[in-house]
């Protein structure tokens, strides 16, 4: 079966859109996995249910809450668009943050349990033979932790590519 040019466009623009969700979001997934498992602070328990939350509510409650967070109007994003002219209305972009926040709960649960794994006595061992913590992070931990990261990471282009129907749609403002 030959795909149209059409129909090669939305794939096209699919792929781009979960490429840059997840490209976008993996910093923020390993920070915030990281910070629920490492760090004790009052709220946290807020926190993860704050990150799960695009999880639980239904598609057009997250796409109607960017809208007004983030749309020309939005509290975030009329300063975007006024400031640098700039806007995540009904673009490729915005589809791409919209995929961004639905995947990053399964992104950062799977770099989260991945984190769990990892054994603290090494991470201290290296503290204690002089490594500094950015780099026991990046020579023992996120090492350690790189499969669940690489889990991650395919979830979240699987449930940002998921968004294929509202990527197809965007073609036509892709191609402007």
């Amino acid at each position: 079966m030959i795909l149209s040019e059409y129909e090669w466009q939305a794939v096209e623009l699919s792929l781009k859109v979960s490429g840059l969700a997840v490209v976008c979001s993996l910093p923020f997934g390993i920070l915030m996995a990281w910070v629920l498992v490492r760090c004790r602070f009052p709220g946290k328990a807020l926190l993860d249910g704050v990150i799960h939350l695009p999880l639980v509510l239904p598609p057009v409650v997250v796409g109607y809450l960017l809208l007004i967070a983030m749309g020309r109007r939005g509290v975030i994003g009329e300063r975007l668009y006024d400031w640098f002219g700039f806007s995540f209305s009904f673009s490729w972009r915005g589809a791409a943050l919209a995929s961004a926040v639905v995947a990053f709960p399964l992104m950062v649960r799977a770099i989260r349990l991945a984190l769990e794994a990892v054994d603290t006595r090494l991470e201290l061992a290296a503290r204690t033979l002089g490594a500094n913590p950015w780099r026991v992070f990046f020579t023992i931990t996120l090492p350690l932790s790189l499969p669940g990261v690489i889990v991650g990471v395919v979830l979240a282009f699987a449930r940002s590519l998921g968004e294929f129907r509202r990527h197809h749609h965007l073609r036509l403002q892709h191609s402007r």
